[in-house]
């Protein structure tokens, strides 16, 4: 009995022990499902990482090749756009060339009669350039008909202006000295006059100054020249020392000032605008372009207007062609910008030339004396009358000379400061 008893707990016991197990088993699985894989655990999901990373790596080197492939395909066409830029530039310096050739048969097939009053060193510096490019024609008050025969130019004596511009000129410059300008003009116009009535009023030559201040001269020639006169105020910024072996890169200053009775307003950045004579005849000689309200002139496209522009274009032209640096300029901004360069330069030149200081080349010369030994000469070399007129008729010159004098003053001074400090 107890021995039945006995047997009968046991397997009751070992029923328990066993449904505890189970129990326990299924505990413990179902506690480690949520436990993320520890290093040691990976085995099982080794190979799927190994596949993810692997295609991760494809995906980059795709990535990587595409971006080569557009790098390689923007270089391709950047070149083949230099290329193409190239071949364009090409063609237009042919393109370039061309019409420079064109243009120089255009000047030699219907060559300018230009006339030079004032047969000087600098009246005849520029007939030796404009018989190349046409017939030269020259008067002044001396007799200089050898040396003009020697040039291939034709002179006429200033006695007889009227003979002289029975010669059909097409271009008059005005090759004198400042102080001489303006009588100059006043004894040339009434011949002018004649000339023109005698032309029924439908010819006049395009008068062309060459001083070097620019608001005097342009003020003369509209006050004093007849109104069918056509005017080009300019400034060859050379002369015959520093243009003695061509006039390539040297500055050509030039306004255009009336063409065909239109006074040409420099300050404003359109071609033409009418300014004028008075104002009864403002309504009638001149029209507002809608929008841009550009004032013209009712004669601007007639015939004579184009053959004005032609021929003031041609004249400009010899000293585009000779290399001339072309600057367009207002005879004021040209006054302004002279007074602080040239003037200065030529005031220097004369009081380092002048004779209190006497100074000499020496054996020991540097070359920044050889530079100042240089400025006098080229300064000394033109006539004082030159440099009186570039004080006299450029209203800045004055107010160059007291700022170079104040700066003397300013500079003497903080040496003598410096001095003192030092005793």
């Amino acid at each position: 009995m107890a021995r039945r008893i006995s047997s009968s707990s046991g397997s009751s016991l070992i029923t328990k022990l066993i449904l505890l197990l189970i129990l326990g088993k299924c505990i413990v699985n179902s506690f480690t499902s949520n436990i993320p894989t520890s290093p040691n655990n990976m085995n099982a999901n080794s190979t799927g990482s190994i596949v993810s990373k692997s295609t991760v790596i494809s995906n980059n080197d795709q990535g990587d090749n595409k971006i080569n492939q557009e790098k390689d395909k923007l270089i391709k066409a950047q070149a083949g756009k230099l290329e193409e830029l190239k071949r364009r530039e090409a063609a237009l310096s042919r393109l370039l060339a061309a019409v420079r050739l064109e243009k120089l048969e255009a000047l030699r097939s219907r060559p300018l009669s230009i006339g030079i009053v004032g047969f000087g060193r600098f009246g005849q510096f520029i007939a030796r350039t404009f018989s190349k490019h046409g017939r030269v024609v020259v008067t002044s008050r001396s007799d200089y008909t050898d040396i003009a025969n020697g040039m291939g130019v034709m002179y006429k004596p200033l006695s007889n202006l009227d003979e002289y511009f029975d010669e059909d000129l097409d271009v008059v410059v005005l090759a004198t000295s400042i102080v001489s300008f303006e009588d100059t003009v006043k004894n040339i116009a009434p011949h002018l006059h004649n000339y023109i009535r005698a032309k029924d009023g439908n010819k006049a030559p395009l008068i062309v100054d060459v001083l070097s201040v620019k608001e005097h001269p342009r003020q003369i020639l509209l006050e004093h020249l007849p109104k069918e006169c056509d005017i080009l105020c300019t400034h060859p910024m050379f002369g015959p020392d520093s243009g003695k072996n061509g006039w390539h890169g040297l500055n050509f200053v030039y306004e255009r000032t009336r063409i065909d009775g239109v006074l040409l307003d420099p300050s404003q950045k359109q071609t033409f605008h009418q300014m004028p004579r008075s104002s009864s005849d403002h309504e009638a000689d001149t029209f507002i372009e809608k929008d841009s309200g550009v004032i013209h002139s009712l004669h601007e496209n007639s015939e004579s207007h184009i053959e004005s522009m032609d021929r003031m274009e041609r004249f400009l032209s010899i000293w585009e062609e000779e290399g001339c640096r072309m600057v367009a300029l207002s005879c004021k901004e040209h006054d302004e910008y002279g007074a602080n360069s040239q003037f200065i330069t030529h005031l220097m030149g004369r009081i380092l030339g002048s004779k209190d200081l006497s100074l000499r080349p020496t054996p020991i010369d540097t070359k920044g004396f050889e530079s100042v030994m240089k400025l006098i000469e080229s300064t000394t070399a033109d006539s004082f009358d030159l440099f009186y007129g570039l004080y006299k008729y450029n209203q800045n010159s004055l107010d160059t000379i007291v700022k170079l004098r104040d700066s003397m003053s300013d500079v003497v001074g903080k040496l003598k400061e410096m001095e003192e400090e030092d005793q």
